[in-house]
């Protein structure tokens, strides 16, 4: 028997890459799912594709249950469907990972105003507007497990993803107050940060073959994980994956300090900043790993 068995989850872009393995995850340790994924193109346009009803038939075909949902998250009332799709088929809803994601990568000089707006809206709002739905629930069930995909682009900064980084340190940010606010009524609330190769990402490899420990499976184990009974004293954390390994990352937080009785001047800022704060600035950007030495 598997750790979700009895559970019903929705996942959010699951038709395709990093969501598809999670879907599929899921569903070989017990739980329905709802399939949901528009099947759309990287950066939000509509195709005649659909990679949810392939990914259900996936399922079935190992002795899973799921059904597909075609709802798009950016919308408010369309991620109530998505969440109703769990209850009117399934009877129930505990379990929301939101994965939907797309991309538009610009530099901050060269995106305009649609790349923020949609980028935001798939990864921002669209988190928002599921959890939204399935929280009620959630808390008249006295359960639940959220877990939101977030990025070290956001955690950390990539280059020509102004509205990416933006959405998913928003994503955190969510993540940190759902856990505070939900936490009482048994649903916890967490954050991952994957990594691997998928359509996202193809462009790093230039058609070379992408390396075993970039295999987007590897996330799901976590995320299964996060999604379970046993997993309820895990609660307001951000997870992530490195090769092989898994990862916690810490919140922002004061790691030095310098103190002036009365306050400070401008120049007495500038003339003891360097010998205090200034000897621990952080580095930027999505480098190697400090534990793991890979980046991730």
């Amino acid at each position: 028997m598997g750790i979700l068995e009895g559970r019903v989850a929705v996942v959010t872009g699951a038709g395709r890459g990093i969501g598809r393995d999670i879907a599929l995850c899921l569903a070989s340790e017990g739980a329905k799912v709802v399939v949901n994924d528009v099947g759309v193109s990287l950066g939000g346009e509509g195709t005649a594709e659909d990679p949810a009803a392939a990914v259900c038939a996936e399922i079935s075909a190992a002795g899973g249950s799921a059904v597909p949902n075609h709802d798009s998250v950016s919308d408010f009332e369309a991620a109530g469907r998505i969440i109703g799709t769990a209850v009117s088929e399934f009877g129930q809803i505990d379990i929301v990972v939101n994965n939907a994601g797309i991309v538009r990568d610009r530099t901050l000089v060269k995106m305009d105003e649609a790349d923020y707006d949609a980028v935001i809206a798939v990864h921002q709002k669209g988190t928002f507007n599921t959890v939204r739905h399935a929280a009620p629930l959630m808390k008249e069930a006295g359960y639940g497990r959220i877990v939101n995909i977030t990025s070290s682009a956001g955690l950390r900064g990539n280059f020509g993803q102004s509205n990416y980084g933006a959405a998913k340190a928003a994503i955190m940010g969510m993540t940190f107050v759902w856990a505070l606010e939900l936490g009482k009524y048994g649903i916890t609330s967490n954050a991952v940060a994957p990594a691997g190769f998928t359509r996202m990402t193809e462009g790093l490899y230039a058609g070379a073959e992408p390396p075993a420990d970039q295999d987007p499976a590897l996330n799901a184990p976590l995320i299964a994980f996060l999604a379970s009974e046993g997993a309820s004293y895990v609660n307001g954390q951000v997870l992530g994956r490195t090769g092989y390994g898994y990862t916690l990352f810490q919140t922002p937080r004061p790691i030095a300090a310098m103190w002036r009785d009365g306050g400070w001047t401008p120049s007495q800022v500038a003339e003891h900043f360097h010998d205090v704060l200034g000897l621990h600035l952080q580095p930027v950007g999505m480098g190697d790993h400090p534990l793991l030495g890979k980046k991730g």
